[in-house]
């Protein structure tokens, strides 16, 4: 096969969204760490909506970044959780791989916390080929052709062999 085709992963971002500012963002914060042993990120609002009690600024949620070996074998722990089973929905048209986590505690090795409780999270993969870097170069950006971008069904088989993952 020629090298320039190989699906690899780019990267896995976990996303929680406690939704109101204050200790709940905290311990979210917390639980991710554990879950990845990376540094995690606060997201703040963007928007103002007055049902909610959120103004720009106010910080509702928090994600974490991993890429390389860590995000294969984070990758492996977040699929058993939801038992390796995934969507079609699950795929976008760019072939990248989003999907829920019901509840922490289905995560191997994750035991149950009373002061965080019961807590979900989203789980993110982007794919990519060798070549992407173009489009996020600084100097000389260019598009990716279309023969190089990775379609859903692409993205599916990759799963299927890489991590044994069924797709319904």
């Amino acid at each position: 096969m020629n090298p320039m085709r190989q699906i690899r992963i780019e990267k896995v971002t976990l996303n929680i969204g406690a939704g109101e500012p204050g200790e709940k963002v905290d311990l979210m914060k917390e639980l991710l760490e554990r879950i990845t042993g990376r540094k995690v990120v606060k997201t703040k609002a963007k928007r103002r909506i007055p049902t909610w009690h959120l103004r720009p600024g106010l910080e509702i949620g928090v994600k974490v970044t991993v890429r390389g070996k860590d995000a294969k074998e984070l990758l492996k722990k977040l699929l058993a959780a939801v038992g390796n089973k995934l969507k079609r929905s699950c795929f976008d048209k760019f072939g990248n791989v989003n999907f829920g986590v019901e509840e922490y505690i289905h995560i191997p090795g994750m035991k149950y916390d009373p002061k965080i409780g019961m807590q979900g999270l989203n789980v993110c993969v982007t794919l990519e080929r060798p070549g992407y870097r173009v489009k996020r170069r600084k100097v000389k950006r260019s598009k990716i052709g279309k023969k190089h971008l990775i379609t859903p069904e692409e993205a599916m088989e990759f799963m299927r062999k890489e991590f044994g993952v069924v797709v319904e």
